[in-house]
């Protein structure tokens, strides 16, 4: 026995089940660090090794040097298991997957592993029937053929083959006809000594299809009418595939008018005479035999008709009849089919006329004559019908679609351990139409009715109560009906084991929020434990299961956490943890597409996902077919979220499913992409229904390319005028397929049909016949009717013209009557034309008339017409209107008057009158000047019945001069005598400027100049100024003297910003103020914000000026370090220069840099200088070469030859007018500005003044009157609140105060050089 022991050594590799997963998710993962060799202790046994290796797919091997049987190895190590860890031992050994998991060495009750299949035989070598089992000791086999034993072996025809574990045999025989003997069903039986296990039912059926010699046919009939070319194919349980082809092997072209039916014929819903041939042949293809039959070829001969073939209905040609029904069964393909014959060939439609047609399971084949179920479930029975529809009528056929069922298993019952005394319950269910009955059978033997601790429920499951080591054995269940039976085998297995946790400890189980999670907790024992397992969580206990797992549904982030399962009375216990990930979802799924060929379909799928997942794989598929993007043509391209299908094609169209895969879930959107386009244009245009002036047109519809036609448009084509093309008549709807037409007489009519829909028109149809209609008289006269009289003494009647289609008739003109309104009785003078205008002469000005015009044709004249009023032509006016009268309402504003007219003198339509208002000049003293002045003229029209009208913005302190006259259509009369009148005084408009001074840093120096439109006589000004702070007091300054130009104001606080308001005064009253904001400008201070930017020979010194300080000197000082003071060197410099540059210095050398302001330094800085300090030789360069110079001086010497020909040229050959020049006008911007009253200008002021020099010398804006000015004092502008300081300034001034520049510390003039004078000017910072 000891040496039985030593020699044992066990191997376990782990097998992929449901126990070998280690961190369990949703996919089927879960993780472990569990990798070690087991070792059984030796107190008891020699010792053995064990050793455990995860590897998913692998087999179990169990390598026994010595066989032991499953029961006595678990016998005799049950008491050693506990103490040893893992504790899961007992999964590799006991598990309900130990059947499958465990091999040599072991005792296994048998399992079929391979079924016989049921088979047809078309030839002998198909008469194969194999059956291969498993199990240990290795499984014997035995057949029944139709529940009787059968024995393959003892058959002389019968060839056996038998290996470990199969068993197979096969004909001897050479003909069919032996064959036929041994069709029926069979069943393989595999037993050892813990059981039998049984197969399920094959069915063997021979079939041998033969082509029987046939005679050729030879078919007659006459064109439109409707045949069938039988096929007949030989009778067989294969279904065959039927191909009609001609001699040259080329397939029959199909289409909706030719068509095959299920019964292999050649179905004509109408002939034409391009059907006639010969060589009609129907080819039969069986793929399992890999045969084809040919039959004979069939002539067809179409008569040609005498006349046009007649339009018949539809009518059924298969199936007959009205109704029809079929039965099938659950999960087949059932085919439906409707051929019909007609003219025009039939549209055809599916309906379900109890519910909708399911889009996934159904399909429409042969030009929509099928209906095709695939994996047919019972929901899809019902009623079926197809219409089939011309314009002569329909046809419908109705189908009753019974769908059965085979059996299937709802429930199965499990292979299970159990414990002696144990009741077992084999739960096994199935369903089917009808439903299944339930039987069973041990051990391939029917269940004995003798044994009371075996009982049936009326559910069908299996009890077996006190079950004892006897009772293990394989136990079948079958369900049958009368379409099949099925079979499931159950091994039941009684033995004796203590409990163990089978399930690893410490796995972490992962989940996306919304699945069922599933905590594993297996056990092992005989008996099984029952209701021993308690899970311990962070929250109350949920859905625990009766194998020991925790079922969560709908998981949820809250049920993160640490999870304990515990066995009861014993220290068994595992820990779980689980962790939940946020679901994957679509935010925005892709659209269904609908695109026209050649274009490009985008289909964007936009989704979230948990980021602790990464990035999600985003995986597109046409119809379950993964898409992988195109380098070649381009075809599919990903970017990003979109997928682009380029050149959209019929090939194209599908359901394109988008996929966001995660490693924990996978979420999906789907989107159909139909491919559609412009409808074809419909056909079979017929006219029907003739009346005297109406027609009804009836046409069939093309088709619409997946875009539903939304209407057709009518048009029509008039024969006689074929040069205004096609017109629309009408516009139905699109599902309107006729339309009755209202027509015009005398006309000869074409019609063509046009189809719409989303995509845009189809082509026109094929036009219709001609179609005429009969003459008639006139049934309109023409419109508009009306006078257009131009000459004197004229009446011009004139109308809209008539179209042709209007004439009604032949021999169309118009009949024009006219009479005076007023004496000349009822009496019409008449006259004929053929087109509008018709003139009467001698008929006086302005004369009424009743006018009208009739339409006149060969069948009678048109409706009486209704008289308009017309009038013979106008004249201008005679006279002028009387009694003109003007009254001033204000200084701007007056009301004229005047006397109506008399309306016979107007000798027209009187439109108004007009008021010519003329402007002399202003009232103001300067009188001589008004006849200097050109007066400027306003007209002002009014209404025909108006007697007076109120003028307004007239210019106050004015004379005017004011006339009316009276005009018609022709023209005005005669103006009324003027009349002079004086508009009254107003007030001022504001002064033309307003300039700021600051002589110190408490006064302020106020510079106007007086309003361009004083108004009036001016008397003074108005000054009003206060600090910015709104709460401050406002501050009056009365100027009674209209000639003062200027005022100082003193006093004023340094650090406060001041608002002036400066208003000219009249008599009438204060007029509009022009306001500015500023403060005093303060004393200089030196410059800060210093920087130095050094070069080799120089170094440039930058600084900011001070605001509203006044410009300062100051001095720099630079000498090198090492010579000290000895070499100081001074240069002085401005504030307001902004920088200055140093010149002269030593490459690499070291300097001291001293800023000074009066005699004391306020900053210094060390620089150095760039470079190395050597001094390089200077190579003599071409250009101081003396041939180089000679050269240059010669070419100067020729330009200058040259210029002075071209002065003398110009000279003699023409004059130059510099008057006209100078009489320009002058550009008010370009005004010079003198150096010594500013000092500076800007960049742009000085390219004006240099692009004009010849402004100074006879304009008096460069006179020393006009800048006669201080020049310490100028203007820091920020802002004009009113209008720009720049316009301001840029107005001619009459007065010697001013101003034409911008003080330096502007901020429109940012530019600073040091005053002329003392370097310190006045300045004001002017901020509005």
């Amino acid at each position: 026995m000891d040496a039985f022991y030593d020699s044992i050594i066990v191997t376990f590799i782990f097998v992929p089940n449901r126990h070998d997963r280690r961190r369990q998710t949703s996919d089927g993962h879960r993780s472990s660090s569990l990798k070690s060799p087991l070792h059984f202790p030796t107190d008891s046994f020699p010792p053995f090794f064990l050793s455990a290796s995860q590897s998913r797919g692998a087999l179990c091997h169990i390598s026994l040097l010595h066989e032991l049987s499953l029961l006595h190895y678990a016998v005799s190590i049950s008491s050693h298991l506990n103490p040893f860890s893992p504790p899961a031992l007992p999964l590799f050994l006991f598990s309900s997957a130990y059947i499958s998991s465990l091999s040599l060495g072991m005792k296994r009750p048998p399992v079929i592993t391979t079924q016989p299949e049921s088979v047809t035989v078309f030839s002998i070598e198909d008469l194969v029937m194999s059956c291969e089992a498993s199990g240990n000791p290795p499984p014997k086999f035995r057949w029944t053929k139709d529940g009787e034993e059968f024995d393959p072996g003892s058959d002389p025809e019968m060839k056996v083959t038998k290996d470990s574990g199969s068993f197979a045999f096969y004909t001897l025989s050479n003909t069919m006809d032996t064959l036929k003997q041994y069709q029926g069903k069979y069943v393989c039986y595999a037993s050892n000594e813990l059981g039998t296990a049984m197969s399920n039912e094959a069915v063997l059926i021979t079939d041998g299809t033969t082509a029987q010699k046939e005679k050729k046919v030879t078919e007659k009939a006459e064109e439109g009418n409707s045949i069938v070319l039988k096929c007949n194919p030989p009778q067989s349980s294969m279904e065959p595939i039927i191909h009609w082809m001609d001699w040259k092997l080329l397939h029959i072209q199909l289409s909706e008018r030719v068509v095959v039916g299920k019964d292999g014929s050649l179905y004509f819903a109408h002939l034409t005479t391009e059907d006639s041939r010969d060589d009609y042949t129907c080819n039969v293809q069986y793929l399992a035999t890999r045969t084809i039959l040919a039959k004979e070829p069939i002539t067809l001969t179409v008569n040609p008709s005498n006349s046009v073939p007649r339009n018949r209905r539809p009518h059924m040609m298969r199936p007959t009849g009205a109704h029809s029904t079929y039965h099938t069964l659950r999960g087949q393909t059932l085919e439906l089919e409707c051929i019909v014959q007609g003219l025009p060939t039939p549209k055809l439609l599916w309906v379900r006329k109890d519910g909708e047609l399911s889009e996934s399971r159904t399909t429409k084949e042969m030009f929509d004559r099928r209906l095709r179920f695939t994996n047919i479930s019972e929901t899809d029975g019902g009623e079926y019908q197809c219409i089939a529809e011309n314009s002569q009528g329909r046809a419908v056929h109705t189908y009753t679609v019974t769908v059965e069922a085979a059996p299937y298993w709802t429930k199965e019952p499990v292979s299970q351990l159990y414990a002696p005394g144990e009741t077992v319950r084999l739960d096994c269910q199935a369903d089917g139409i009808p439903t299944p009955t339930i039987s069973w059978t041990i051990n391939g033997i029917p269940l004995s009715d003798k044994d009371p601790r075996r009982r049936l429920t009326a559910s069908g499951s299996l009890i077996l109560e006190d079950v004892n080591f006897g009772d293990t054995a394989i136990y079948q269940c079958q369900a049958s009906n009368k379409h099949g039976a099925i079979l499931t085998n159950t091994n039941v297995y009684v033995i004796e084991l203590s409990p163990q946790i089978l399930t690893e400890d410490s796995n972490t189980y992962t989940f996306t929020e919304g699945q069922k999670a599933l905590l594993e907790c297996e056990t092992f024992g005989s008996p099984k434990p029952k209701w021993q397992l308690n899970w311990w969580i962070h929250q109350p206990v949920m859905n625990q299961l009766t194998n020991g797992g925790l079922e969560i549904s709908n998981v949820t982030r809250n049920d993160e956490g640490t999870y304990v399962c515990s066995v009861l009375n014993t220290t068994l216990s595992i820990t779980a943890f689980l962790e939940v990930f946020n679901r994957t979802v679509i935010l925005s799924p892709p659209q269904a597409q609908k695109v026209q060929p050649g274009n490009t379909a985008i289909f964007t799928c936009q989704a979230l996902s948990d980021p602790r997942l990464g990035v999600p794989l985003i995986q597109w598929r046409k119809n379950d077919q993964k898409l992988f993007e195109s380098h070649s043509d381009e075809k599919y391209t990903f970017e990003g979220e979109d997928l682009m299908v380029a050149n959209v094609g019929l090939d194209d169209e599908g359901v394109y499913t988008c996929q966001v895969i995660t490693k924990m879930d996978m979420a999906e959107a789907s989107a159909t992409l139909t491919l559609c386009d412009r409808p074809d244009p419909p056909s079979l245009l017929q006219i029907s229904n003739p009346k005297h002036l109406s027609i009804t047109l009836s046409w069939t519809p093309g088709d619409d390319h997946n875009s539903p036609v939304q209407a057709f448009v009518v048009e029509f084509e008039d024969q006689d005028s074929k040069e205004k093309g096609w017109e629309e008549l009408t516009k139905v709807r699109g599902d309107v397929e006729r339309a009755t037409l209202p027509l015009w007489a005398y006309m000869s009519y074409r019609f063509r049909v046009i189809a719409i829909n989303e995509e845009g028109k189809s082509d026109p149809s094929k036009p219709s016949q001609i179609h005429i209609t009969p003459a008639q008289a006139p049934d309109s006269n023409p419109e508009d009717v009306r006078s257009e009289s131009e000459d004197p003494g004229t009446l011009l009647i004139t109308w809209q013209k008539m179209e042709q289609r209007q004439f009604g008739g032949p021999d169309f003109k118009y009949r024009v009557l006219w009479r005076r309104v007023v004496g000349s009785g009822p009496n019409w003078h008449m006259n004929y034309t053929t087109e509008p205008p018709f003139i009467v002469g001698d008929v006086g000005n302005f004369s009424a008339f009743d006018i009208k015009v009739q339409a006149v044709n060969e069948k009678g004249v048109g409706p009486e017409p209704d008289p308009v009023i017309g009038y013979s032509a106008e004249d201008v006016p005679l006279e002028s209107p009387m009694d003109v009268g003007i009254v001033l309402i204000d200084s701007t504003t007056i009301k004229v008057t005047w006397a109506a007219i008399n309306k016979e003198t107007v000798r027209g339509h009187l439109l108004g009158y007009k008021i010519y208002l003329t402007r002399l000049g202003s009232r103001s003293h300067h009188r001589h000047r008004r006849s200097l002045e050109s007066g400027s003229t306003t007209v002002v029209e009014t209404g025909p019945n108006e007697e007076r009208k109120v003028i307004s913005e007239l210019r106050p302190y004015s004379s005017y001069k004011l006339a009316v006259a009276v005009y018609n259509t022709k023209g005005e009369g005669p103006k009324s005598e003027p009349l002079p009148f004086d508009t009254n005084e107003g007030v001022p408009g504001r002064p033309m400027s307003l300039i700021l001074d600051s002589p110190s840093e408490t006064e302020i120096t106020l510079h106007w100049t007086p309003p361009d439109e004083p108004n009036g006589i001016l008397v003074g000004y108005l000054l009003q100024y206060q600090q910015s702070d709104e709460d401050s007091p406002m501050q009056v300054e009365t100027i009674d003297d209209p000639k003062v130009t200027q005022l100082t104001l003193r006093n004023l606080d340094r650090h406060s910003h001041y608002r002036f308001y400066l208003r000219g005064r009249t008599d009438t009253g204060d007029g509009e103020p022009i306001t500015m904001r500023g403060a005093t400008t303060l004393d200089g201070a030196p410059p800060v914000n210093i920087s130095v930017s050094v070069g080799e020979n120089s170094a440039n010194v930058t600084w900011i000026a001070k605001k509203r300080h006044r410009s300062v000197d100051f001095q720099i000082q630079y000498f090198r370090k090492k010579e000290g003071s000895k070499g100081k060197k001074t240069e002085k410099v401005n504030s307001s220069q902004s920088s200055h540059q140093l010149q002269g210095l030593t490459p690499g050398t070291h300097y001291w840099l001293h800023f000074i302001y009066n005699n004391n330094t306020f900053y210094e800085v060390e620089i150095d200088t760039n470079g190395t300090g050597k001094v390089t030789e200077v190579q003599p360069s071409f250009a101081t070469q003396g041939w180089f110079i000679g050269v240059v001086s010669a070419i100067v010497l020729l330009l200058l030859i040259l210029l002075i020909l071209c002065f003398i040229k110009r000279s003699k050959g023409g004059k130059y007018s510099v008057k006209d020049k100078e009489d320009g006008p002058m550009d008010s911007e370009a005004r010079p500005m003198k150096d010594e009253t500013f000092g500076e200008y800007s960049d742009l002021e000085e390219k004006r003044t240099a692009s004009q020099p010849s402004l100074c010398e006879e304009s008096k804006l460069c006179s020393q009157d006009n800048l006669d000015f201080n020049g310490s004092s100028a203007v820091t502008t920020e802002l004009n609140m009113d209008e720009s300081l720049a316009s301001q300034i840029s107005r001619p001034s009459e007065g010697p105060e001013a101003y034409h520049g911008l003080q330096d510390s502007s901020l429109l003039n940012p530019t600073n050089v040091p005053s002329a004078t003392n370097g310190m000017p006045n300045s004001v910072t002017i901020l509005d």
